[in-house]
């Protein structure tokens, strides 16, 4: 064991940085979700043979987030400090980097959620329709139950995602493991700090998939028809 590692157990850094990396992630992931999933909704709605198809919204919505997910996080970071720094009123630390974690997240947890609902048998919707629903409660009370575990697997994979990136957030001012990693390991020559970090956001990943997949197994109805 090196002589940081042991400063950084000792001072109780190590834990500050396991602690900051897990709520950004989460913090992040939630507001993502948040602003993601009506976006995802939209997307799905607007698309041919949506609820309500509306071609030229449906590709300008499309093109938006297309943009935004092929950019390499790294990029966006950088591109993204201005709009972190007049909503934050700064472009560095952990809270204008949970910002920028969400503008990352946002449209790829879009993606997934339009995915899901595209998932869903037609005919289930079509029943909603002639007993008179809503676009709104097909959309409340179909489209989102009825999806409900693939989002939440689609919501695992997001949040996953968003740890990695939160990792790499440190190259510009965040902290947490990914800080931990580069300042006190790869900076300092010291291979133990590296793979605790690499250790701890492999247990935290793992964390994240079995309670995610869990939860999406308990609340799929085609499981729990299948033991009754």
């Amino acid at each position: 064991m090196s002589a940081d590692l042991t400063k950084l157990i000792e001072s109780g850094n190590l834990f500050i940085g396991i602690f900051d990396t897990v709520w950004m992630t989460l913090l992040s992931s939630l507001i993502g979700y948040i602003v993601g999933l009506p976006l995802g909704v939209l997307l799905y709605a607007t698309d041919k043979g949506g609820l309500k198809p509306l071609p030229i919204v449906n590709k300008i919505l499309g093109f938006i987030v297309n943009i935004f997910r092929s950019m390499p996080f790294i990029i966006l970071m950088v591109a993204m400090l201005p709009v972190a720094k007049l909503i934050v009123g700064t472009g560095i630390g952990n809270k204008a980097m949970v910002v920028m974690l969400v503008i990352a997240s946002a449209p790829y947890i879009s993606r997934m959620v339009e995915s899901s609902l595209k998932e869903i048998d037609g005919g289930v919707i079509e029943a909603a329709k002639s007993m008179g629903a809503s676009d709104f409660e097909i959309i409340l009370k179909v489209l989102l139950p009825e999806a409900k575990p693939s989002l939440i697997i689609g919501a695992v994979i997001s949040t996953v995602t968003v740890l990695g990136y939160c990792a790499m957030s440190s190259t510009i001012g965040g902290t947490g493991l990914g800080q931990i990693a580069i300042v006190y390991g790869h900076n300092r020559h010291n291979d133990d700090i590296i793979w605790i970090c690499v250790l701890f956001i492999l247990i935290i990943v793992q964390i994240i998939q079995e309670f995610g997949m869990a939860y999406a197994k308990k609340t799929d109805k085609r499981i729990r028809r299948q033991k009754k």
